[in-house]
């Protein structure tokens, strides 16, 4: 089928709302001049980033796809994002940390045969992951994100996905170490934010609408996982031809994963039943 666009979603793991407003300014610039646009989003509960990850895909809560903590790690049951993409004849692709891997794909994750794979028959048509074992309070195990951005902007290139999702977790684990109200915090949105610029040009010149968002917030005491502003709200921008909603509309997430796939022009599973907040 033709696809009407193609997307790439690009997260930045752990990065509460008030910080990309005030930390992000190629992001906000882009705003400004009216190429984008930035909405607030609420996380689903508990905003722990397995589960997150499992909603943002399936467009169902924790409670409905199981995923309840980043212990708890299966092959959701639900349709997702990847799944409804390969069904309709698209090809996707992921840059993404191993739990997209397990949730979406296979479980467990096999450190040789999973770290990097090429199937047509998808769901996950090309997919190059990272694991970040041996990950702690002084040792982050993070790629770098210009590595990241660049081994998607390749498989855009020679692969041609229709849609892609990027996620990085370098500014959650910031977070972790540091809080998100000093002087290594702001430095380390700014260089993301830096990266990322020199990035979007080239996606939005070879015909992708974008959206960059997190999975979730966090504290000033750099945790999330609770209800709470910090831990769960967090900024979308959008880079595209879609029409939504007022600049002061609180998003929920699980409208995410049926809003990429009607931009897609994919149809959307009975199970993704919140509403699509793009037209």
């Amino acid at each position: 089928m033709p696809f009407s666009s193609k997307l790439l979603l690009i997260i930045l793991d752990g990065v509460p709302w008030r910080n990309w407003r005030r930390l992000f300014g190629n992001l906000e610039g882009w705003v400004q001049s009216g190429e984008a646009r930035v909405w607030k989003m609420r996380s689903v509960l508990p905003s722990t980033s397995a589960c997150c990850y499992a909603s943002i895909h399936t467009g169902v809560p924790p409670q409905v796809h199981g995923i309840l903590s980043n212990e708890v790690r299966f092959r959701v049951s639900q349709p997702d994002i990847f799944s409804e993409v390969t069904k309709a004849g698209g090809k996707t692709g992921a840059v993404t940390h191993s739990y997209w891997s397990e949730f979406f794909r296979s479980h467990p994750f096999d450190l040789v045969e999973d770290m990097e794979y090429d199937e047509p028959a998808g769901p996950i048509t090309h997919g190059r992951f990272h694991t970040m074992t041996g990950y702690g309070h002084d040792n982050q195990m993070t790629p770098s994100d210009v590595d990241l951005f660049a081994t998607l902007t390749m498989l855009c290139r020679r692969h041609g996905i229709d849609y892609g999702i990027l996620h990085t977790c370098t500014l959650d684990s910031m977070g972790h170490r540091f809080g998100h109200d000093n002087t290594p915090m702001d430095h380390a949105c700014a260089v993301a934010d830096g990266m990322l610029a020199a990035f979007l040009p080239k996606w939005r010149a070879a015909g992708y609408e974008v959206m960059v968002t997190a999975d979730h917030g966090q504290t000033d005491r750099g945790h999330h996982g609770g209800r709470e502003d910090l831990q769960q709200d967090f900024a979308l921008y959008y880079f595209g031809e879609g029409q939504g909603p007022a600049d002061d509309t609180l998003l929920d997430q699980l409208q995410l994963a049926p809003t990429i796939l009607t931009r897609l022009g994919v149809p959307v599973p009975e199970t993704m039943t919140a509403r699509p907040f793009l037209t």
